[in-house]
């Protein structure tokens, strides 16, 4: 194309830009044209000139829609907030309106619940429970794999007043004796097949603690005291409970992250906060009640549960519920179910790209992919292999306040904000210092934002008088106030810090970079460094341990890798190994191990993590003894310069 054609490209974009806005002043502002022109002329001058006008252009329709879309949960949000309304009372509006209709499927039994199944269950719960003596404000810890149970007991839980505390399923040792004992919980439910880590831990719970325990088969030990909980349901009445004393902001259950003081965290999810993510995930990629949706992600995390089942109790839609992600049987379940939606985290992207090629991945329904994580490098194969119409990419911890979403399909974008009236959601990009991840303040003291193109943390003021703006924190109210700043945007004001690095474009479209702090995802879990940490100290009885991500190339995420301060070449490495696999999940196990003379620290006695990660896993950058876990043997191998390659060209499986 030549500067001619370009130059009169770029004309044609600006003239009709200017035509947009007058309709604008003429239409919907009634200006006559006295006063019209002059406003344009003037908005041009104020606005940024050519520049405003072409974002004007290509962002209006995409603000507006979206707009519409948070005017409508916002209203939404405060009349359940004046009618004291709560999931649960939302899920009995459902449930009257979709009797009959198939609200869950597990896919590992092929069992089927209708929205009245569901409501009866759950009200069996309801109803047992207070029959124990539990009542509105009491906790009970849920330890279970994803199942149809799962959603009903806490939900039947919820129609008391009780708070469930989702406790990851692959938690072992003191980090579950951790989530039990924090959250309070005066009772656990587990699944029959976490019945030997609940016998790893419960000589150190609370005498007081009642065990109740769901699922088929016929374990071959039963811990003392427990109560096999199916049978005693049966029994259970299926009318509905007298409802609690309890409002749209008032906690319904707790989440748990990893945080940078160690152990989880319990992130506190009021029903507001549940109604309102799940809502703007709905309304924003404009999903239908009749859409049916595959959710293999695990339920004790927000994108399962809330993102996921939240379609189910709050707009009437099906989920299908898988127990773990199967790359190999993913299309077939879609095809067999009918879905027209599923959900991923990036990993899952990749891995169903490295499947080898099936005639079923293209005879399915699905409309739209529903996640977080997903490449730049790999959304426009995913979308031409698989012919998927839409992918739905969101950003948003649990507890954030600054969630954002893709609604237009803009490739490699986790989400954005408007360039036009950026202050409708007081979210922004903050500069930060590269190495500390301090927050960098100007000469007012206000932290600076970002200009488009420039990277920095994502945070959102803390409104309390706006539901959809306010953090509800954690348990520990330590843990809560690390994650709030002063003087975000304005004096005296309040932020939330994501811990997330991201870029945005001037478009005001968002791209997610880093996750700083001391936490990082793999396998589409999050890892506390310091509980890994921790860990890794207790087993090999050293002080100095540091575990930090580092990148590998084609996979999301970052691995973990400690480095071992290890002097006397003590280290027993299948023991270690042998140790790790009782104290850790997979995803938290160390992949690289890396021993050296000394860890460095700083004046503060910090550990110096950042050469650490440059270096990351080089052979030829470390002069350190390496070595990588093989998961096939499921022990730690030399990582030499040709397992280094092996890694490198993703031939070795890590």
């Amino acid at each position: 194309m030549t500067v001619v054609s370009l130059s009169l490209q770029a004309t044609m974009l600006r003239l009709a830009a200017f035509a947009a806005l007058l309709l604008f002043f003429r239409v919907s502002l009634e200006l006559s044209w006295a006063q019209a022109i002059p406003a344009l002329f003037i908005f041009y001058l104020g606005s940024g000139g050519w520049d405003f006008f072409l974002i004007f252009i290509k962002t209006i329709r995409r603000d507006v829609t979206t707009g519409l879309v948070l005017l409508r949960v916002k209203w939404q949000v405060w009349r359940h907030v004046r009618e004291k309304n709560t999931i649960a009372k939302i899920f009995q509006k459902t449930a009257s309106k979709y009797p009959e209709k198939t609200a869950l499927i597990f896919q590992g039994t092929g069992e089927s619940w209708t929205f009245r199944q569901l409501d009866e269950y759950s009200n069996r719960v309801a109803n047992f429970f207070h029959g124990q003596g539990f009542r509105s404000g009491d906790v009970v810890a849920l330890f279970m794999e994803s199942r149809n149970q799962y959603v009903g007991l806490w939900l039947g839980l919820a129609k008391i007043g009780v708070e469930t505390a989702l406790v990851n399923s692959h938690l072992r040792m003191e980090a579950l004796l951790h989530c039990i004992t924090i959250s309070s919980s005066k009772a656990v439910i587990f699944g029959v097949e976490m019945m030997e880590a609940m016998q790893e831990v419960q000589p150190s719970l609370e005498k007081s603690i009642h065990l109740f325990w769901s699922g088929e088969g016929s374990p071959e030990s039963v811990l003392p005291g427990a109560k096999h909980l199916d049978p005693l349901l049966q029994l259970s009445p299926r009318h509905q409970p007298a409802p609690p004393d309890k409002g749209f902001l008032d906690k319904l259950f707790y989440i748990y992250t990893s945080g940078t003081t160690g152990l989880p965290k319990a992130a506190i999810v009021v029903n507001c906060r549940y109604f309102r993510m799940s809502s703007l995930v709905f309304y924003g990629f404009r999903m239908r009640p009749d859409d049916v949706m595959y959710d293999c992600l695990p339920l004790y995390h927000a994108a399962g549960n809330i993102v996921g089942v939240g379609q189910c109790l709050l707009q009437g839609m099906t989920i299908v519920i898988r127990k773990k992600f199967s790359a190999s049987h993913f299309w077939e379940d879609c095809v067999k179910y009918n879905c027209t939606i599923v959900q991923y985290i990036g990993e899952i992207c990749r891995y169903l790209l490295n499947q080898p090629y099936q005639e079923v991945e293209r005879q399915h329904r699905v409309r739209m992919a529903l996640g977080n994580g997903l490449r730049a490098s790999i959304w426009r194969e995913f979308m031409a292999r698989f012919g998927i119409a839409q992918v739905a990419e969101f950003y948003g911890a649990t507890e954030c306040n600054c969630s954002l979403g893709n609604f237009d399909n803009n490739v490699g974008s986790c989400g954005f904000n408007s360039r036009i009236l950026p202050g409708v959601y007081p979210i922004g990009l903050v500069r930060v210092d590269e190495d500390t991840m301090e927050l960098i303040r100007g000469p007012d003291g206000v932290c600076i934002r970002c200009k488009p193109g420039e990277p920095g943390q994502l945070v959102g003021r803390i409104v309390k008088s706006n539901p959809l703006q306010h953090f509800d924190g954690y348990l520990n109210q330590s843990a809560t106030n690390k994650k709030i700043a002063r003087d975000v945007f304005t004096k005296g004001d309040a932020a939330y810090l994501t811990g997330d690095v991201l870029v945005m474009d001037k478009y005001g479209y968002m791209y997610f970079r880093d996750r700083t702090g001391d936490t990082f995802r793999w396998k589409g879990e999050n890892v506390s460094t310091t509980e890994v940490e921790g860990t890794l100290s207790r087993i090999l009885n050293l002080t100095d341990v540091v575990v930090y991500g580092v990148e590998i190339p084609g996979i999301e995420g970052k691995a973990g890798m400690a480095a071992i301060a290890d002097p006397e070449n003590s280290c027993d490495l299948e023991g270690f190994a042998s140790e790790l696999k009782k104290a850790l999940p997979l995803y938290a196990r160390p992949v690289f191990l890396r021993f050296l003379h000394e860890v460095s620290k700083t004046s503060t006695y910090k550990f110096q993590k950042m050469e650490l990660r440059k270096q990351g896993f080089d052979p030829t950058l470390v002069k350190d003894r390496l070595y990588f876990l093989d998961s096939r043997q499921g022990r730690y191998l030399l990582l030499d310069q040709a397992a280094f390659g092996r890694i490198q060209s993703g031939e070795q499986k890590l």
